[in-house]
């Protein structure tokens, strides 16, 4: 099998030749742009700087050379603006506060100010007010909350709608173009086309906006969702509305060229419990979701990812409900997401992108052969009868000792053979 049709193989919930592997298709797959740089030391590439593909979490290009030393079977197809709604059309080389070398977006500026801090702006543009930062000492970006002062009686969820549009031509005509030398790999191309993450917080702030209106402070939304449940419910539908109206659009434009769509990162867990109970997540997010959901599966050839972190074992029969066919990053480490429970319980319905190795402790903290054997008793585990992608409990952080990554892929190897 190539990485194509064992991936294939995998959501079809039946054994592949070998387990199929994520690292870098989505932006919570990725790899920080420090341990790229790092891995390709190690693995005596070319030392060049590394290309940022996410500045949001500072993600890094995993290029064809490392993407076949890893041992990867997908690529990504990202959109021609990133997180923070800045063009990646033009990069030039920026030098991080790390003393990293990196081809980055033109519209933003690594340098720090007096305190440190390095400030993100709308469409780059220094007469803004900074939607973003990288604080001193940071590896990677945080939102600036801009939320003005909420009149109750006078709401317009067209508000949180500013940043959702019908997709353009020119936006069409970029992924016509970006798509062509991906599909001459033989691997999973997985999509990422946005505009269809219902209450994510990360996207909340309105970070590509000069002015953003609405429910923009992430405490508030969270209130919202039990206080302003007709609000939300009119932003969701609205927003699916013209999600669908953009699928229909990239599915004449792509078609099957494209295998797996990232659809959402809305997080529904935390460490120890979830942000919403299943009866809120069945009335405010699931019909919409399922609206969505049914169309993609209705019309075209594609696969569903959705993204949650957290607890979320009571709210995965929902998700499921919802039309979802995978989930990430499968986080093992958080209460009650038991490995082998989650497998047999919803293994048959789910594909798990993730849960490969805990990025929280083991990676981090653990010696190589103690993350031999955790990575070998998780592929054990979630690869049996198909429906897993192995790709680590969300994004590798810069903080993650490269001998301790390397020692994962090797486990991976292992398992493989």
């Amino acid at each position: 099998m190539n990485s194509k049709e064992r991936l294939q193989q995998s959501l079809r919930h039946k054994q592949p030749d070998k387990m199929p592997v994520d690292f870098g298709s989505t932006s919570v797959s990725g790899i920080h742009c420090k341990i790229v740089s790092e891995l390709r030391d190690f693995y005596g590439l070319e030392k060049r700087p590394i290309k940022v593909i996410e500045p949001y979490q500072m993600l890094g290009e995993i290029d064809f050379e490392l993407q076949e030393i890893i041992g990867v079977d997908t690529v990504g197809l990202f959109g021609p603006t990133n997180m923070l709604g800045l063009s990646d059309a033009q990069m030039h080389e920026q030098l991080t506060p790390w003393g990293q070398p990196v081809i980055i977006s033109k519209e933003i500026d690594l340098s720090p100010d007096n305190k440190g801090d390095i400030y993100m702006f709308p469409k780059g543009d220094r007469k803004n007010s900074p939607g973003a930062i990288m604080p001193s000492g940071c590896y990677f970006v945080n939102a600036i909350e801009r939320q003005s002062d909420i009149d109750e009686e006078h709401m317009n969820p067209e508000d949180n709608l500013e940043e959702f549009g019908v997709i353009t031509d020119n936006e069409l005509n970029y992924f016509a173009e970006k798509i062509k030398p991906l599909v001459q790999r033989d691997k999973v191309v997985v999509a990422s086309f946005g505009g269809t993450a219902l209450g994510d917080v990360a996207f909340i702030p309105g970070m590509s906006l000069e002015n953003p209106k609405g429910i923009r402070s992430v405490a508030e939304w969270y209130m919202s969702t039990v206080m302003r449940q007709d609000y939300i419910q009119a932003v969701f539908e609205k927003q699916i509305d013209i999600a669908i109206e953009n699928y229909k659009k990239l599915w004449a434009t792509l078609g099957s060229k494209v295998d797996v769509v990232f659809t959402c990162g809305t997080d529904f867990g935390t460490q120890n419990s979830q942000f919403c109970s299943p009866e809120t997540f069945n009335e405010l997010w699931k019909p919409h979701y399922r609206r969505m959901n049914d169309w993609i599966h209705s019309n075209t050839t594609w696969k569903v990812f959705k993204h949650s972190c957290g607890a979320i074992l009571p709210i995965l029969p929902g998700i499921i409900e919802s039309g979802f066919d995978i989930i990430n990053p499968v986080q093992i480490n958080a209460k009650d997401m038991d490995s082998r429970r989650l497998k047999f319980e919803f293994g048959k319905d789910l594909t798990f992108w993730g849960g490969g190795i805990d990025t929280q402790q083991i990676l981090p903290n653990s010696n190589p052969d103690e993350i031999r054997t955790h990575v070998l008793k998780q592929c054990e585990i979630f690869n049996k009868d198909g429906g897993f992608v192995f790709n680590a409990v969300h994004n590798i952080q810069a903080n993650a000792p490269v001998k301790n990554f390397v020692a994962m892929i090797d486990a991976i190897k292992e398992f493989n053979k």
